[in-house]
C-alpha cells in the first residue's frame, strides 16, 4: 500500500511562522504533501528560539530551506520555487509580501495554478487588518471569550488555542485543500483570506443560537451545553478529580440516575433556572460521594454519557487512544498522529527538520 497517496505531489511553500500556519501544514504534510518551511537564515522560524518541543511537534515532516526575501538573489530563488509548487501560504500582516516583491499578483503571473494562503488575525480587509494579535485577541473579539468562565466568573483563557488552531489553522487547511480541487478543475488558482477571528467567530454556533431563539446571550456559564443544564455538566468526585456528565438526553440521564441508585431525582426537571438548580445540588452531592475511577468503571461502559475527565498524563495511557494510535513516537517524546484515519493511506510521521538542511537538495537544482 502506497503509504500517502493522497496528497502525493502536492508541494506547499511555507512562510508562517510560530503555531497557527505551521500546525495547518503539518495536516498537509502527515497527507503527504511536500511541506517546504521558507525560514530566514538568521535563526529561522521563532518557535525554534521559544520551544525546541513545540517546533519539532509541529513541523514534523517537513523540509527546510534558509532564504532572505529582503535579497533579490533569494526574491529570484523563491520565484522559481513558486514555478513548480502548488500552494503558498503566509501569516504576515497584509501588505508584507507585495512589499518583499512576492506578493499573489507576482506569484500568480509565475504560475496561475497557484493557491496562496494568507492566514492572518483579522483577514485581508476590515479595519482591524493592520493590528497586531495573539490567540486571546482573536477569542475576545470573535466572543468566544467572553462565553468561557473562569475564577469568580472572569473570562477564562484555557490551554486549547481556539482561535489558533480551530480559527485559524484548521479553517486555513480546508480553505487550501478546496482551493487545490479548484485549480485541478479549472486551471486556476485562488487566494485564500483566512482570518483567526472570523474563523473563531464561526464557531460560535451556539451563542448565536440563543441570540436567534432569545433576542440575546446567555450569562457566562449558563448556555445550554456551558452550564445551564444540571445532567450536562462538570462534577468534582470524592477525590478531588472530576467527571463529565454529559446525559443530555433524557434516557442517558435517567440511566445514570439508576446506575447511581438515585432514581428519586427523576422527579425533579434538568432545566435551567432556579428549578433546575435544585436538582444540581443533589448531584453535586452524589458525585462526591464517590472517586472518579468508581464512577467511570460503574458508567463508562453504559448508556450514559458520563467519563472521566482526564489529566494530559492519563490521556497518553488511555486504552482509547493508544487503539487509535494517536500518540506517535517523536525522538523518544510523544506526538499526535494524523487524527484521519483512511482506509488507503496511512498518515506521515517524520522528524522537525534542522534550519536549512535542505538548502542543497531543493536550492542546489534552482542555482544551477
Amino acid at each position: 500500500m502506497t503509504q500517502n497517496p493522497l496528497l502525493h505531489g502536492i508541494r506547499v511553500l511555507d512562510l508562517s511562522r510560530l503555531l497557527p500556519g505551521p500546525f495547518c501544514t503539518l495536516y498537509l504534510a502527515q497527507m503527504g504533501a511536500e511541506v517546504i518551511k521558507i525560514e530566514d537564515p538568521k535563526g529561522g522560524d521563532g518557535a525554534r528560539g521559544m520551544s525546541a518541543d513545540l517546533f519539532s511537534l509541529v513541523n514534523r515532516g517537513k523540509k527546510s530551506v534558509t532564504m532572505d526575501l529582503k535579497l533579490a538573489e533569494d526574491v529570484a530563488l523563491f520565484k522559481k520555487l513558486v514555478a513548480d509548487s502548488d500552494v503558498v501560504i503566509e501569516s504576515f500582516r497584509p501588505g508584507v509580501m507585495d512589499r518583499l516583491g512576492v506578493g499573489y499578483e507576482v506569484l500568480k503571473a509565475i504560475n496561475p495554478k497557484l493557491v496562496y494562503a494568507a492566514l492572518t488575525g483579522y483577514g485581508q480587509t476590515g479595519p482591524y487588518r493592520d493590528r497586531p494579535g495573539h490567540d486571546m485577541n482573536y477569542r475576545g473579539y470573535s466572543g468566544e471569550l467572553d462565553m468561557t468562565p473562569g475564577f469568580e466568573g472572569t473570562p477564562a483563557v484555557g490551554n486549547l488555542q481556539v482561535a489558533d488552531l480551530a480559527g485559524g489553522a484548521l479553517t486555513c487547511a480546508i480553505g487550501i485543500l478546496a482551493a487545490i480541487i479548484g485549480a485541478r478543475a479549472s486551471g486556476v488558482g485562488s487566494f485564500v483570506d483566512v482570518g483567526m477571528m472570523d474563523g473563531t467567530l464561526a464557531l460560535q454556533v451556539l451563542s448565536l443560537n440563543s441570540l436567534r431563539t432569545f433576542g440575546k446571550s446567555a450569562p457566562r456559564g449558563r448556555d445550554m451545553l456551558s452550564g445551564a443544564l444540571p445532567n450536562y455538566g462538570v462534577y468534582e468526585c470524592a477525590d478531588g478529580k472530576f467527571l463529565a456528565v454529559g446525559s443530555l438526553e433524557m434516557k442517558f440521564f435517567h440511566e445514570t440516575l439508576r446506575l447511581a441508585g438515585r432514581e428519586d431525582l427523576k422527579k425533579l426537571p434538568p432545566v435551567p433556572g432556579k428549578q433546575g438548580d435544585v436538582l444540581r445540588a443533589e448531584l453535586v452531592a452524589l458525585f462526591k460521594s464517590r472517586s472518579r475511577d468508581e464512577w467511570e468503571a460503574l458508567m463508562a461502559n453504559e448508556d450514559t454519557c458520563v467519563s472521566a475527565i482526564l489529566t494530559p498524563e492519563e490521556v497518553l495511557n488511555n486504552e482509547q487512544v493508544i487503539a487509535r494510535g494517536m500518540i506517535v513516537d517523536d525522538s523518544g517524546k510523544p506526538a499526535f498522529n494524523l487524527p484521519i484515519f483512511f482506509d488507503n493511506a496511512t498518515a506521515v510521521n517524520g522528524r522537525a527538520p534542522k534550519l536549512g538542511a535542505d538548502n542543497d537538495a531543493v536550492l542546489g537544482p534552482l542555482r544551477g
